[in-house]
């Protein structure tokens, strides 16, 4: 019987089962995560709780065909290079499957480039510039996020309806800043072929001066302001607009700013009516939405914030990709994500668009306001992406050539 059951054993690869197949199939399914733990805490600390919890209960249900994702997560504190080594040693030396992640615009194009030289998928889950899936766009980069023409396209659309002839921007001065304005001014204008932009302000990202920041676009004296700043430069500009009445009598529309993660350290300042895109997780009502806020609340204590779904979808994203492509295999994932279709998450359905890899994954649109003392937004809708996207036809044509 021992001889039998040996020689079974020493058969194995001639039917193709080896141990070595069959161990396999165990072994987790490795994703490389990048972001900017230290330098944008407020939300890619949000971020990480939300794709932590998402991994929690896709494991939790078996995995992927039996096998669990494990994530493999590191700082690029803020710097390009330091982002790019990372993602080399991540696809190198720890063998992931594919790379998601990131924030700043400058930090998502730096990794998308590597992507295609490394021929690696890359899921781009935050950064917002145009430039990632039209001028600079590849073969191997998605983007998650609903995208700066996107939100800008939402914020134009309300602008439109305000009596404001004359505006003023302020954007910082990089690919995020700058696509935020271009395409504010584009749609607002198709929109309202009689407004015009009497002041534009260009601060560093992060060093804002809002002193002369707030007397520049006072003296402009326009009808409307549209603001691009966000993080520690946000409550410096409501700060000083405020201590110089900028605001008086003057509509703000602002990208981002309704997000808990910048509209809540305004506290107290917090202005009353501007026009935001943002997240006002406790009004949600949606069946898939108040499911995943009581989980996120259960782990972790605290309501979800931007990050939190972000993160969350993200690896809904990457899940329902491997499912459909059935491999870990790069080239069967970038099939499995062309037109990809996630059919339930907490923002409602959403797919990735086969033209340009940009998600249809949609915003919160509504005001700011001060609600027994917390800052919040209302009167929101959720304004759903694929509107707000130009046809596949016409974004295909914004791409290079592959």
């Amino acid at each position: 019987m021992r001889r039998i059951l040996l020689g079974a054993i020493a058969s194995l690869p001639l039917l193709g089962l080896t141990p070595g197949m069959a161990l396999a199939a165990e072994d987790p399914i490795l994703l490389g995560e990048i972001n900017s733990y230290t330098r944008l805490p407020a939300f890619t600390e949000p971020y990480k709780k939300g794709w932590q919890l998402a991994v929690e209960q896709v494991n939790a249900e078996g995995g992927i065909d039996g096998r669990m994702l494990e994530v493999i997560s590191r700082d690029d504190t803020g710097d390009p290079a330091t982002a790019i080594r990372i993602a080399e040693e991540m696809v190198t030396k720890d063998g992931v499957t594919l790379l998601f992640g990131t924030f700043l615009s400058n930090i998502g194009l730096a990794v998308a480039d590597f992507a295609k030289q490394k021929q690696v998928l890359f899921l781009a889950s935050e950064p917002l510039t145009d430039a990632l899936v039209w001028s600079k766009g590849n073969k191997y980069t998605y983007r998650l996020r609903p995208s700066t023409h996107m939100q800008a396209a939402m914020l134009a659309e309300q602008a439109a309806k305000l009596d404001a002839v004359k505006w003023a921007t302020v954007a910082p001065n990089y690919a995020y800043g700058q696509d935020a304005v271009k395409a504010f001014k584009a749609e607002l204008t198709r929109l309202r072929p009689d407004v015009e932009f009497v002041e534009e302000q260009w601060p560093p990202v992060f060093k804002i001066d809002a002193g002369s920041t707030v007397r520049a676009l006072e003296a402009a004296k326009p009808d409307a302001i549209y603001n691009v700043t966000f993080g520690g430069d946000l409550p410096k500009f409501v700060r000083e607009g405020s201590l110089r009445f900028l605001f008086e009598d003057r509509p703000v529309v602002s990208l981002l700013t309704g997000e808990p993660e910048y509209l809540l350290p305004l506290g107290d300042e917090t202005p009353e009516g501007w026009i935001v895109t943002g997240y006002p997780p406790a009004a949600i009502e949606t069946e898939e939405h108040v499911a995943f806020a009581k989980a996120y609340m259960d782990k972790f204590g605290e309501e979800p914030r931007t990050g939190s779904i972000v993160g969350y979808n993200s690896i809904l994203a990457i899940a329902a990709a491997l499912r459909k492509a059935g491999s870990t295999e790069t080239e069967a994932l970038l099939e499995a994500m062309e037109g990809l279709q996630v059919e339930s998450s907490p923002t409602g359905p959403f797919m990735f668009r086969a033209a340009d890899h940009q998600s249809t994954m949609g915003a919160y649109v509504g005001k700011t306001a001060l609600v027994d003392g917390k800052p919040t937004m209302v009167d929101w809708v959720y304004a759903d992406g694929a509107d707000y996207l130009p046809s596949e036809e016409e974004a295909a044509k914004l791409r290079p050539a592959e």
